[in-house]
C-alpha cells in the first residue's frame, strides 16, 4: 500500500468514526496518531504528539480564545445583554413582528461580545422567546428567530471561529474581524427582511401588541443598554484604533466585562465561578479539536494524501464556480452532523490549498466558510442551536416547531451567501481600506 493510500484509508476510518459519534478531537488524534506511526515508525508519531500539540498551544494568538470565551459567558450569566432587548422591544412595539426583530437586534448586541452562536442563542432564548409567548406570538416565529438569530454571534466580531481560522490560515484577525461586520450585518437585514414579510403574510403569527410605550419611556429603556455599549466601545475603540491587538482586545474586553457586571451589581461569586467553569471547559474541548486537526495536516503531510486530493480536484478542471459550489455543498453536508469549529478543523488542511490554487482570497473564504459554518447549526438533523433553543424554553416549544420556524429564515441565510460569494467586495472594502 502506496503512502498516499495510506493517507486516504486514515481520512475514511476518521469519517467512519466520526458517523459512530465517536468524539470529533479523539478521532483526529487518534487516526493521525497512528497513521504517523504506520508511516514513519513510533518515534515520529510519538515525537509529533509531543512537539505538535505544544506547537499549536503556544501561539500567542491563540491566548485570546479563552478570553473572548470569558467574555462571553460573564455576559450570559450576569445578564447584561437583557437591557438591549428590552430597549429594542420599546422602540419596535409599533412595527409588525416588533419582538421578534428586537430578537435580533439583541441577538447582534450580544454577538459584539461574545464571539459564541451557542452562547447568543442561549441568552436570547431566555429573554426573547418567553416574552414573545406571552404575547401570543406563534411558538415556530418566536424560537425559530431566536435560533437564527444566535448565529451572527460568528459574524460579528469578535468571533472564536474567525480568530481559529486565522491563526491556521495565516490571515490577519483584524481583517477577519472588518470583513465579518459587513457580513454580520447583512444577515441580521435579511432576517429582519423575512419577519416582515411572514407577519405581512400572515398577521396571525404576531399580534399587534397594542402597547402604547411614551416617548420618554422610550428613552429611558435606552440607559439600560449602557453594559454592552461600554464593553463594545472599549473593545472595537481600541482594536481599530490600534490601542491594543486582537490578541489583547479579549484580555481586554473580559476585564470590562467583570467590571461592567460589579458596577452593575449583577457578578456574584457564583456566576463568576460558572463563567471559568465553562470558559476551561469550552476551551480545552476546543484545544482537543485543534491540536487533532493539527495532528492531521502532518499525517496528510507525510502520506501526500493532502496533495493527492487538492491537485486531483484543481485537475478536474472543474472551474471556479463548480469548486465552489462544491465546496458549499461538502459543509452544508458537514454542518448537518458536526459542530462547527470541528468541521472546519478537519477540512481546512484540504480545502485552503485548493481556494489558494484557484486565486481566491483566503480572507474572504474565511468569512463565507464562517457563514456556511453557522448555516450547519440550524440545519437538521444536528442544527445544534435548534436543540439549544429547546433546551431553554422547555415546554413552551416542540423540537419540530424550532426546526418549522428556521424554515425561511434558511432560505435567506443561503440568499445572503450567495450575495457574499457573487460579490467579494461586500466582504473585503473594509478590511481593504480600514484594515
Amino acid at each position: 500500500m502506496s503512502d498516499v493510500q495510506i493517507g486516504l484509508s486514515g481520512l475514511g476510518i476518521l469519517i467512519f468514526l466520526i458517523g459512530f459519534r465517536i468524539p470529533i478531537g479523539v478521532s483526529l488524534i487518534g487516526v493521525s496518531f497512528c497513521g504517523l506511526w504506520y508511516l514513519m515508525g513510533w518515534n515520529v508519531a510519538w515525537g509529533s504528539l509531543g512537539i505538535i500539540p505544544y506547537q499549536f498551544a503556544a501561539n500567542w494568538v491563540l491566548s485570546s480564545v479563552p478570553m473572548f470565551l470569558l467574555l462571553g459567558f460573564v455576559c450570559y450569566h450576569t445578564q447584561l445583554t437583557q437591557g438591549m432587548f428590552r430597549a429594542a422591544r420599546m422602540w419596535l412595539s409599533g412595527v409588525p413582528g416588533g419582538l421578534a426583530i428586537a430578537a435580533v437586534f439583541g441577538s447582534a448586541g450580544f454577538a459584539a461580545v461574545s464571539g459564541s452562536s451557542v452562547a447568543c442563542s442561549a441568552a436570547m432564548g431566555r429573554i426573547a422567546v418567553p416574552e414573545m409567548i406571552k404575547h401570543k406570538y406563534h411558538p415556530e416565529l418566536a424560537t425559530g428567530t431566536v435560533a437564527v438569530a444566535g448565529t451572527i454571534g460568528a459574524l460579528i466580531p469578535p468571533s472564536i471561529i474567525m480568530i481559529l481560522y486565522g491563526i491556521i490560515a495565516q490571515q490577519s484577525i483584524t481583517g477577519l474581524f472588518l470583513g465579518g461586520i459587513a457580513a454580520g450585518i447583512l444577515t441580521a437585514i435579511g432576517y429582519i427582511v423575512v419577519i416582515l414579510i411572514r407577519v405581512k403574510l400572515n398577521p396571525s403569527l404576531a399580534p399587534d401588541t397594542n402597547e402604547k410605550i411614551p416617548l420618554r419611556d422610550k428613552f429611558l429603556a435606552l440607559k439600560d443598554t449602557w453594559p454592552v455599549i461600554l464593553i463594545m466601545f472599549g473593545i472595537f475603540g481600541g482594536l481599530f484604533g490600534g490601542v491594543f491587538t486582537p490578541t489583547e482586545a479579549g484580555a481586554v474586553g473580559a476585564f470590562l466585562s467583570l467590571v461592567v457586571a460589579g458596577i452593575k451589581g449583577s457578578l456574584t461569586w457564583e456566576r463568576f465561578k460558572n463563567a471559568i467553569v465553562e470558559t476551561l471547559l469550552t476551551t480545552g474541548a476546543l484545544i482537543i479539536i485543534a491540536v487533532g486537526a493539527s495532528l492531521l495536516t502532518r499525517f496528510l503531510a507525510l502520506s501526500g494524501a493532502g496533495d493527492y486530493l487538492s491537485s486531483a480536484i484543481i485537475g478536474m478542471d472543474a472551474g471556479v464556480v463548480m469548486i465552489l459550489i462544491a465546496i458549499v455543498l461538502i459543509y452544508v453536508l458537514l454542518g448537518m452532523f458536526l459542530e462547527p469549529i470541528g468541521a472546519m478543523l478537519l477540512t481546512l488542511p484540504i480545502v485552503l490549498p485548493i481556494i489558494d490554487s484557484v486565486g481566491l482570497s483566503l480572507l474572504w473564504f474565511g468569512i463565507v466558510l464562517t457563514k456556511l459554518l453557522e448555516i450547519g447549526m440550524i440545519t437538521p438533523p444536528i442544527g445544534m442551536n435548534v436543540f439549544v433553543i429547546k433546551s431553554v424554553v422547555g415546554n413552551l416549544a416542540s423540537t419540530g416547531a424550532v426546526f418549522r420556524g428556521i424554515f425561511w429564515f434558511l432560505i435567506m441565510d443561503f440568499f445572503v451567501l450567495f450575495l457574499l460569494i457573487a460579490f467579494p467586495a461586500i466582504v473585503l472594502f473594509l478590511p481593504e481600506n480600514f484594515g
